[in-house]
């Protein structure tokens, strides 16, 4: 069972800037990378856009201001397209990407309690269940409609373990994850980067796994748009696209990595030193404060045909995140409707890549995606 809760005290968001132009939202998580990086080069104003980016404190937040109009684009979870097109938890608006921001970059932390108690992984937690606890675990995920849900069931369930009966599962905004886990608030958390290095490198807990090992090239974000602005700008939606695809190639560009991190480490965006964003950039993930491990794929920004919301990464969204929420039957028509390769395709024709147009809409064979 998934419940929302307000563990600590939250920081407040910051309010949306009035004025014209693409309000466009965003958490404070390493993945929203690219609209720092088309801010910081230009990206948005040589494509003719204006855009006003809002500094949001979790997704609830931006599910909200998507929903009414307070936002007219967001960095968001890969489900948002379709779980807000649908009312899944929440009020309906319908929604649609027609981008991928990035692939993976998540990981399930557990506390220094746990660690102490010699729980390294799946297998060891369960003998620590078993052996040790009356009440359920608890741990913490940033949805109830992301990838984390269904990483952390995939996780426990490797060990024989379930979510609500062996552990009680709570939604805490991302920022907030590594204070609850310090405080014995929580005893692990699956949540996006930089808040499993935070903690790790602090000494307040250990990686027991990454997503890229749960469910390799993973969709992960996307630019989420409402239908409703999306059919009203349609030149600018896709000039917006074309903009956060040349970003994101920029984000997978090893040259550039010092100048990204130092992007996400401001205070305006992350607020962190730069030692913590830089591992899952780097693909050196950190186990505990000594040891890391090389994860190249940690975080995929553009390699991998990343960008593409291909008819091939809609089913799996559907079908693994959203699995039995949906309405009625998923049909390739509901799933068009929602991740439109059309208007990606159109940015492609926009967007001044090296690669070619046709090595970019290769879809990803099925075998590199998830099972």
């Amino acid at each position: 069972m998934v419940r929302n809760v307000a563990i600590c005290p939250a920081t407040p968001s910051r309010p949306t800037r009035q004025g014209t132009g693409v309000r466009l939202g965003f958490v404070p998580l390493t993945d929203c990378a690219p609209l720092l990086v088309a801010r910081a080069h230009g990206i948005f104003e040589r494509h003719g856009l204006r855009v006003v980016l809002s500094r949001e404190l979790g997704w609830a937040s931006v599910r909200a201001k998507l929903a009414h109009g307070e936002l007219d684009a967001t960095h968001a979870p890969a489900t948002f397209p379709l779980a807000l097109s649908h009312g899944i938890d929440g009020p309906a608006a319908e929604c649609l990407a027609a981008l991928v921001l990035n692939l993976n970059g998540n990981a399930i932390t557990l506390s220094r309690r746990l660690a102490d108690a010699g729980v390294r992984d799946a297998a060891s937690l369960a003998t620590h269940v078993h052996a040790h606890r009356r009440e359920p675990l608890v741990f913490g995920i940033v949805s109830s409609h992301s990838s984390h849900p269904f990483l952390l069931r995939r996780w426990l369930a490797s060990a024989g373990l379930e979510s609500g009966r062996d552990v009680r599962v709570v939604v805490v905004p991302p920022q907030q994850m590594w204070p609850n886990l310090r405080a014995g608030h929580l005893d692990g958390f699956c949540a996006g980067e930089p808040w499993n290095s935070a903690a790790i490198l602090a000494g307040d807990g250990i990686c027991a796994t990454t997503g890229c090992e749960l469910a390799s090239r993973h969709p992960e974000k996307v630019l989420a748009v409402r239908a409703a602005w999306a059919a009203t700008h349609e030149d600018e939606h896709i000039r917006l696209v074309a903009a956060l695809l040349e970003a994101c190639r920029i984000c997978d560009d090893a040259s550039k990595r010092d100048e990204v991190v130092a992007l996400l480490a401001r205070p305006d965006a992350l607020n962190l030193p730069g030692h913590v964003v830089r591992p899952a950039l780097a693909g050196k993930f950190p186990i505990d404060r000594e040891s890391r491990r090389a994860l190249p794929e940690f975080l995929v920004f553009h390699r991998h045909d990343a960008n593409a919301p291909s008819p091939e990464k809609a089913r799996w969204i559907a079908g693994n995140l959203l699995a039995g929420r949906l309405p009625g039957p998923v049909s390739p028509a509901l799933l068009e409707r929602a991740f439109r390769m059309d208007l990606f395709d159109a940015a492609c024709r926009v967007a001044p890549l090296r690669e070619t147009k046709a090595n970019l809409n290769r879809e990803i064979e099925p075998s590199s995606l998830p099972a």
